[in-house]
Order: C-alpha cells, then structure tokens, then sequence
C-alpha cells in the first residue's frame, strides 16, 4: 500500500487555504471601496473651496432648509448686490410640516436684503437637486436666459454642477460659504457623506436608465 503523510481525518494543506485567500480578497475589495469614498469625498471638498461666479442672466439659489436655504440666500444677495446678475431665482419645494417653501423663504429673505421683488423668481415644485436643475431649465428657457451662477453650500456644489449641466444649464458655481461662516465640523461631514453617497444613487439610476430623482433627502 502507498505511503501517505496525511491522516485519513486531515484534508490536504492545501484546502486550508482558500478561507484565508478569500477573507484576504473580501479585505482587499472592502479596503478598495473604503479608499474609493474617501477620494470622491475629496474631491467633493476641495470643488467646493472656489468661487467661479461670472457675470450671468440669474442667480440660481438651491433650497437646504432653513438654515441651509437663508445663508444660500444671504450669499446670493451679496453677488446680486454685486452686480453678478439682474434676476435671482429660489428654487425648492415645501418640505414636510414646513409653512413655507424653501424657494419662498429665499424670495422672503431676498427682499428683506434689498433685493426688489421684480428681481425674483420663485420656482416650488422641485424637491431634489435633480428636479432643481430640471425646473430651472425650464424657467431659463421660458425666460431667455442663457447662464447663471450656481449657488449652494461647498460640500453640495460638485454634484449640483454635474446635475445642472447635464440638464443643459451652464453655471458658474459659488459656494454660499464665500459670504457667511463655515459649517461646524459635524455638519460639513455629514454633508459630505450625503454626496457621497447621492453621487452614487445618480452615477446607477443614470447607468439603469432610471427616472429622475425626486427624493428630498438628494
């Protein structure tokens, strides 16, 4: 009879193994992933630290609740009073158990500012970032205006961009924090990891063929 080195319970060496070679691939994948986030969250970041405004036809504001939407609006009454352009636009939708839309409080804020109300548009119906490009296309469109400076936080502008210009729309990006105090630490990381992780739901519903977005939280 052969001589065999192993015992009939024991499987060969090699079979143990592939256990190990796979927990070290399901590390190395998740390891990848983990590193992959954290670039497009720098670049996210790092987007958001210039201020591109030019001179444009209007003044688009994207809504981000109370606080979000005043101090968008308070850096948008600063490039109007600038002279960046004639018009400014608030655009978003009423939120949940909120008495006002998000682009009537900026309308409300604006002319608190000194903005005349001929000079404002107010667009409600959008309730995501993507819909604020959609609808805002349109009003351009109906209006004959042709560019506009993109305003928004830092942290949302990378996505805002990418959205309002495959829509069609050429902005000009300026981050709200050119003119008003820089978010705490907490909410800049949050904010961050929203787009992060919207940047993802559009990159698969854009591959999928998927209908726009209309989620609040985006």
């Amino acid at each position: 009879m052969p001589f065999s080195t192993h015992s009939p319970t024991e499987p060969p060496a090699r079979a143990t193994g592939w256990p190990r070679r796979l927990l070290w691939g399901a590390a190395a994948i998740g390891a990848g992933g983990v590193l992959s986030l954290l670039g497009l969250a720098i670049i996210i970041a790092r987007y958001g630290t210039a201020d591109r405004a030019r001179a444009a036809d209007v003044i688009i504001v994207l809504g981000g609740g109370e606080a979000g939407t005043t101090r968008r609006t308070l850096h948008a009454v600063a490039l109007y009073h600038q002279g960046y352009a004639p018009a400014i636009l608030c655009s978003g939708a009423y939120a949940a158990h909120e008495p006002i839309s998000e682009g009537g409080r900026c309308a409300r804020v604006a002319r608190r500012e000194g903005v005349p109300a001929g000079a404002i548009v107010v667009e409600e119906r959008s309730r995501s970032t993507e819909e604020n490009a959609i609808e805002s296309a349109a009003i351009m469109r109906a209006r004959g205006w042709t560019s506009a400076v993109l305003v928004t936080d830092d942290f949302h502008l990378w996505r805002a961009t990418w959205l309002f210009t495959e829509h069609g729309v050429p902005v000009w990006p300026s981050p709200a924090q050119r003119t008003t105090p820089p978010l705490d630490a907490g909410e800049k990381a949050w904010g961050l990891a929203r787009e992060v992780l919207a940047t993802g739901w559009q990159t698969a519903k854009t591959l999928l063929g998927l209908p726009h977005t209309n989620l609040e939280v985006f």
